[in-house]
């Protein structure tokens, strides 16, 4: 389902799999939310595994809206998220991957 070329990953939601990306607004929403003072900072948490649950969250939230998803995070927070937290924080991580590299 998803695109790895256009930078979508794949999370699957109480059993529906989503296409998520992190689009320019996507990640001018996420910064906004986090309040970083740029991406780098966001990414370089996840490199050195100093990322939170709400990075994770905020993550998923703007990808999933990337995709063309209209909930909340608030929606997220009794849904069943394939692969549980772990799966999450990888699904986050990959989407942050491919917002900046080409796959492969």
């Amino acid at each position: 389902m998803a695109n790895p070329w256009a930078g979508e990953v794949t999370l699957t939601v109480d059993g529906r799999p989503h296409a998520c990306k992190l689009t320019l607004g996507a990640l001018a929403e996420l910064e906004a939310q986090l309040g970083e003072g740029s991406m780098v900072d966001l990414v370089a948490r996840f490199e050195q595994g100093a990322f939170s649950s709400r990075d994770v969250l905020a993550l998923l939230v703007a990808g999933l809206r990337g995709g063309g998803w209209r909930g909340t995070a608030d929606d997220l927070l009794t849904a069943d998220i394939v692969g549980g937290p772990v799966g999450a924080a990888k699904v986050a991580a990959e989407l942050l991957a491919r917002a900046f590299a080409l796959p492969g």
